[in-house]
């Protein structure tokens, strides 16, 4: 007799930095999602995968609801408000403060409207001194929409992971494995090489910068010996921005490379030969052409 498997699709919504990259990472066990303390800074729907037994559960992890300011932040919003259809179970992650925002409140309404099973997971609770707060917070999303479960976890430091593993099962639906059994991610690497490359960004530079840049990995080759060239384009808006960028005698690009080269490194699990260049594309952001040309697809 074959054995008998199943998958479960698994939305991950909410506003942004509230921990849905961080949790993304918690249940996969690898870092498939940027981190940043920035917002918005997941700009597809990254597929985390992991197999458990004879059960695969496949996330979505969805950029943030915020208002667009660009083509691009249009984009982003459309691609998380789609991404609550077509689910086994959708994930509302919520930091822990007894009043839901217009955010929440319209995803908690587009889930009653497709009738999507969820569940509210209320992250960040190391930071709760008073463990009895969180009632009042529980209160709070009970009286705007029927959960099916709620849990609180801290998804930085791997609190709460099993239970919700375990939660989770209750909407597997038995089916063939839409991955092989070792995958983490539907992304192929020279889109997760670039996503490293961008973290750095995000991490070193001002506010402003990060959102306005997009990364092209042009090449991607492996030699002969195992090493791994690739050349990487950091398109940015403004000439002014490609000098902070590049810092003073390119000791920023410098730092940013060589740090983004050392993950790339343990991600790939070999050698790298990493490239940067730094050009200006003005308005990117707005041009629909340029968006899907840097890997953006609504998809």
């Amino acid at each position: 007799m074959d054995h008998i498997t199943t998958c479960g699709m698994i939305a991950i919504v909410g506003r942004p930095n509230v921990g849905k990259s961080t949790l993304l990472n918690a249940l996969v066990g690898e870092n498939v999602a940027i981190v940043s303390d920035k917002p918005q800074t997941t700009r597809n729907r990254i597929t985390g995968v992991v197999t458990r037994g004879s059960a695969q559960y496949i996330f979505l992890d969805t950029p943030g609801l915020h208002k667009a300011k660009t083509r691009l932040g249009e984009f982003m919003d459309n691609v998380s408000r789609s991404s609550v259809a077509d689910v086994d179970v959708a994930i509302l992650v919520v930091e822990p403060v007894p009043a839901p925002g217009k955010a929440e409140e319209e995803l908690m309404h587009r889930m009653d409207q497709l009738g999507v099973p969820s569940i509210l997971i209320i992250n960040k609770i190391d930071r709760v001194e008073q463990k009895d707060k969180l009632l009042s917070v529980i209160d709070a999303y009970q009286q705007v929409h029927q959960f099916d479960a709620i849990l609180p976890m801290s998804a930085k430091e791997g609190e709460g992971v099993e239970e919700l593993f375990r939660l989770l099962e209750e909407y597997q639906v038995e089916s063939p494995w839409y991955f092989p059994e070792d995958a983490i991610t539907d992304q192929p690497e020279r889109q997760i090489v670039g996503e490293i490359l961008r973290e750095k960004l995000l991490r070193s530079l001002d506010k402003e910068i990060p959102h306005g840049t997009a990364v092209s990995i042009e090449r991607f080759h492996e030699r002969k010996d195992g090493v791994i060239d690739i050349e990487a384009i950091i398109y940015c808006e403004k000439d002014s921005h490609k000098g902070i960028i590049i810092g003073k005698k390119g000791a920023m690009l410098k730092k940013m490379s060589s740090q983004a080269r050392e993950d790339m490194e343990r991600f790939l699990d070999a050698k790298v030969y990493l490239q940067t260049w730094v050009k200006v594309k003005e308005n990117w952001r707005d041009n629909p052409g340029l968006i899907r040309s840097f890997g953006f697809t609504e998809e």
